[in-house]
């Protein structure tokens, strides 16, 4: 009998206390999806612990009009067993949301995930006992699992974050965040929609808003460079170019910057002539997505190659946007191109040109409040019948945050991060033994495919454990030094690209209000770093700190 379907949160199982297992998942997305899978494979009992009705995370919340994603289909996508990436069929170059989470859906059922997982089961607290070196995992409805390792699969674009506006409570009219979308359809037909924000959400939302509404107004804090997708049906020479060629894609992937087949120019802007330049822009253009990104490759670290770019795609809104005004408040300023998250979209500029369509900059004209019948700035009012909340996550570390872990000591990790997310790697926290988190703060995540980016280190995770288990390791923990190392590391290479110059960023927290400003990501490659993760592993896991079993852990894989 597998865990999900064993343990249902009755009161006999609740009467018997903790339920015993190896390793607790927490969040069922690409990571917790992988983490069962190889968990599995090396014969460890697992609860996969997901608090949503569905598998999926960020692919089940975030069901809003025009999701998909911004990778390539056939790259965003699982590598780990060859049968699998020959089955699928993949209908567009870029997916939308329904067609990932069916893929989800169908990972989990061929390979038969479900009976580790439960649904509708939100963690609230994880606690690291030093006497036994387990964490026990407390769920809303007073569940408890005791397991000695924890991996944090929540995802880093998770925790939706809705502004703090004056008298939402008051608005007659309907109200939704694109993170948090119902799971019915809303009809905008003839009804007059506010849009607030216009990162990569908004970007995808409003041209299919406007295609329904009576009117719509996008109101923009911060204009953003939003890149045409180019996306098309995935015609079948391409399929299957891909699939001949798979286990070679897949290397390539794994050793690039990106974590995914985007060729990326070996020149740098500054060594060829201003023709070259705006060529290789045109070609990126043309290209679509975040091809843009790949130009040169000294586009984030020289400020005059990226300022050729910049002007470059300002003359594109001029010859999109019939607007002049219009066309001025959508370019995006002192803001160097890719230091804030590049959007990638279907006919987004075109929208503005639409004569039910307007644009209000909040910067200049200040949102006051909501009002029972829209919104009000300070020098206008807006009657609105349904408001969009396009405004993005508290991102790489609110979801783990909102589980509140404690760790040595009962230290809180809300603490411990309260001057900025401290890792080692981005997998391990100084203080919190036996916890690991996917893709977070300190490692490439958000600048990769995070697919990819998941399977290195879920392979790399679940090596740790198995090699610390058949060692007798009963604790394996970051030491306080390789974590200060590495996030001196992280910020050091920040500050040699642009990104150091760019600090109004939900790269940097800047967009959640008294978090610390502090970069997150890892600007060194994925292939880099992925060397070195494998590196440290080799060298018996370097810049870690162990303890012996205090009690035998054997026995703790009965389900």
């Amino acid at each position: 009998m597998g865990l999900g379907d064993g343990f249902d949160g009755s009161e006999s199982d609740l009467a018997r206390g903790p339920h015993l297992v190896d390793v607790v998942v927490v969040g069922a997305g690409f990571a917790g999806l992988y983490s069962v899978y190889r968990l599995r494979q090396l014969g460890y009992s697992t609860i996969v612990l997901e608090s949503a009705p569905s598998i999926g995370g960020t692919w089940y919340h975030n069901r809003y009009p025009g999701a998909r994603c911004d990778i390539e289909s056939l790259d965003y996508s699982f590598s780990f067993d060859a049968d699998l990436q020959q089955e699928w069929r993949w209908s567009e170059r870029y997916a939308a949301q329904p067609e990932i989470l069916r893929y989800m859906n169908h990972v989990a059922d061929r390979f038969d995930l479900w009976r580790d997982i439960q649904l509708n089961t939100r963690v609230v607290s994880a606690d690291f006992d030093e006497g036994t070196q387990r964490w026990t995992v407390t769920t809303e409805n007073g569940e408890s699992f005791s397991a000695q390792f924890c991996i944090m699969a929540t995802g880093v674009l998770s925790a939706a974050q809705v502004p703090a506006m004056p008298g939402l409570d008051t608005f007659s009219g309907e109200w939704f965040h694109t993170a948090d979308w119902p799971l019915d359809p809303v009809d905008f037909s003839s009804r007059r929609v506010g849009v607030i924000g216009t990162g990569s959400s908004g970007t995808q939302l409003i041209p299919i808003v406007a295609d329904q509404a009576a009117q719509l107004t996008v109101f923009q804090r911060t204009a953003n460079y939003c890149m045409p997708a180019q996306n098309r049906p995935l015609d079948e020479r391409t399929d299957r170019e891909w699939k001949a060629n798979y286990p070679e894609r897949r290397a390539f992937a794994r050793q690039s910057s990106f974590g995914h087949n985007q060729i990326a120019n070996p020149l740098n802007g500054a060594d060829v002539s201003a023709a070259e330049r705006a060529e290789e822009f045109q070609r990126r253009w043309d290209l679509g997505g975040l091809y843009m990104m790949r130009a040169f490759k000294d586009i984030m670290v020289d400020a005059d190659v990226n300022a050729e770019a910049v002007a470059f795609v300002h003359r594109k809104i001029d010859e999109i946007i019939d607007d002049p005004a219009t066309a001025e408040a959508l370019k995006p300023r002192d803001l160097y191109i890719g230091t804030k998250r590049l959007c990638s979209g279907t006919n987004y500029y075109e929208t503005f040109n639409l004569p039910h369509v307007r644009l209000v900059d909040v910067k200049a004209d200040p949102i006051v409040e909501i009002t029972p019948t829209g919104i009000r700035t300070q020098s206008n009012e807006f009657e609105l019948d349904v408001i969009v909340f396009a405004t993005g996550f508290d991102a790489m570390t609110g979801s783990v945050l909102r589980i509140d872990p404690r760790g040595r000591g009962g230290q809180r990790l809300s603490d411990k991060w309260s001057s900025g997310p401290k890792t080692y790697l981005g997998i391990s926290v100084n203080g919190f033994p036996n916890m690991f988190i996917v893709a977070g703060a300190g490692s490439p995540s958000v600048f990769s495919n995070m697919v990819n980016s998941i399977e290195q280190h879920v392979e790399w995770i679940t090596r740790a454990i198995d090699e610390a288990r058949k060692a007798g390791i009963g604790v394996l923990e970051a030491s306080a030094e390789a974590e200060s190392d590495w996030v001196a590391h992280v910020n050091e290479l920040a500050e040699r690209t642009l990104y150091g110059k760019s600090r109004k960023t939900w790269f940097y927290g800047a967009n959640t209000p008294g978090k610390a400003q502090v970069f997150m990501p890892y600007v060194g490659g994925v292939g880099n770093y992925a060397t070195r993760l494998s590196a440290i592993a080799d060298d018996g896991y370097h810049g870690f700190e162990t303890q012996p079993e205090s009690t035998p852990t054997r026995d703790h894989a009965r389900a």
